[in-house]
């Protein structure tokens, strides 16, 4: 019986009694190599597109001037020619590019390409837009996808395609009007921070737990009601492998006693809305009033009760034990894990750094960066993006360069509330953004 054990152990050895990969595991491999939506464009427009780009000849390392130019990132996975958040899927004839989930939830600190960190550097506007006339195909966006680069308008994208859906996910010749809005300028919140919350989006008003809602991006017209059940089960996965997601270490040098100190001052100052880290976590999953967290409203506003009644009429809503959509009274205050990658700051991104967060004073009213991810942009002092004060864009300024000064002037972009560090002396307030780094 020798000869059963050398099969044995060449079956083990193989994989052939290994354990069934984990639902993460599976969660991981679908997202990095599944097309969940059909192709926007065919694959010529990505290799055509620095035709839009005003420059004579296709630039010599097209790969890198295609990120840089549209803000995306190298993919850390298998992912062909292409960044992170473009992936080969079925087109009308034959294999197309499609977005995935990685477009905004695939971003890049310190040179480093994270799945998970949202996308500070997207301008989702100009890929859109200059990959449709690269396709011969140009189209005119039925609403802004995005106002200030690194924020998109996450929001106004489920509300307008909801309301080509009836409550199956059928499609609708006869369009609803859920009350779109496209002022948001939403930032993008890590994935890892899912696993601590209870309920998610900035208002605090979906159920964490839900699956379904983690699918609205697949609103593409071609999706049919069966290809939204069929993607279930794989969604499952897909959230599993982002409560799996933990935050990057911040790699750069830190300063104990420093940090030390302002563990106390956070926790006296800051838990009771953002939670306490360290052997003890908690989180209290605490939605602030907008009266009293006092930053811009227009993300809490334009999700409207009209968006609400459809999607808790419309499948996305009938998930077995998954709570319905809420209102709330305000904005939820999110776990800090990681908060040294997340960069810029607040629901809308209107400030670059963790210093100017705790000094409402010293945020910046109208300024630019390089849009770039290496360790020369980051400002590890103040922790956040090194940024450029400007005079207000011209409006007659391309969308593209446009959109690279952020002006906090604007609806949507205000760089007020949270001033809640404004009376901690500046001694303590440097010693906080220190602890910070260590969470």
């Amino acid at each position: 019986m020798r000869w059963l054990g050398t099969v044995l152990a060449v079956w083990v050895g193989t994989g052939v009694f290994a354990a069934e990969p984990t639902a993460a595991v599976r969660g991981k491999k679908a997202l990095e190599s599944t097309a969940f939506i059909r192709g926007f464009w065919p694959t010529s427009a990505y290799d055509t597109a620095w035709k839009q780009w005003g420059v004579k000849e296709k630039p010599a390392d097209y790969a890198a001037a295609f990120r840089d130019r549209y803000g995306l990132h190298a993919a850390p996975f298998d992912n062909g020619k292409y960044p992170m958040g473009l992936r080969k899927a079925d087109y009308l004839f034959g294999q197309g590019l499609a977005i995935d989930c990685t477009t905004c939830h695939g971003g890049s600190v310190l040179g480093k390409s994270v799945v998970g960190l949202g996308n500070s550097t997207l301008d989702i506007e100009s890929l859109f837009g200059e990959m449709y006339a690269a396709a011969g195909t140009p189209a005119r966006l039925p609403f802004h996808s995005s106002n200030a680069r690194g924020t998109n308008e996450a929001g106004a994208f489920s509300v307008f395609l909801l309301g080509f859906r009836n409550d199956d996910l059928t499609l609708t010749l006869t369009p609803r009007d859920l009350d779109l809005h496209d002022d948001s300028c939403e930032d993008v919140p890590a994935w890892w921070l899912l696993k601590k919350k209870q309920t998610m989006y900035y208002t605090g008003a979906t159920d964490a737990h839900s699956v379904r809602s983690i699918m609205q991006f697949m609103m593409h017209p071609l999706t049919t009601p069966r290809d939204f059940a069929a993607a279930e089960p794989t969604f499952k996965d897909v959230q599993a492998y982002l409560l799996s997601l933990e935050a990057p270490k911040y790699p750069l040098p830190i300063d104990k006693s420093l940090a030390a100190r302002g563990q106390a001052v956070f926790a006296e100052n800051c838990a009771k809305c953002h939670g306490s880290y360290g052997d003890a976590p908690a989180y209290p999953n605490k939605v602030v009033p907008l009266a009293a967290i006092g930053t811009d409203p227009k993300r809490y506003e334009n999700i409207t009760a009209a968006f609400g009644r459809a999607y808790n009429a419309s499948w996305f809503a009938q998930e077995s034990g998954i709570k319905p959509l809420r209102e709330t009274a305000g904005y939820q205050a999110p776990p800090l894990d990681g908060v040294w990658a997340t960069a810029p700051y607040f629901h809308n991104g209107s400030v670059p750094t963790l210093a100017g967060v705790l000094n409402s004073a010293a945020r910046p009213k109208v300024f630019t960066r390089s849009f770039r991810t290496a360790e020369a942009d980051y400002d590890a002092a103040k922790v956040g993006w090194k940024v450029t004060e400007v005079p207000p864009p011209d409006a007659k300024l391309p969308g593209i360069d446009r959109r690279k000064v952020y002006d906090t002037t604007q609806p949507g972009r205000s760089n007020a509330g949270h001033t809640y560090g404004d009376d901690l002396t500046p001694d303590d307030r440097h010693a906080v953004v220190e602890y910070l780094k260590t969470l």
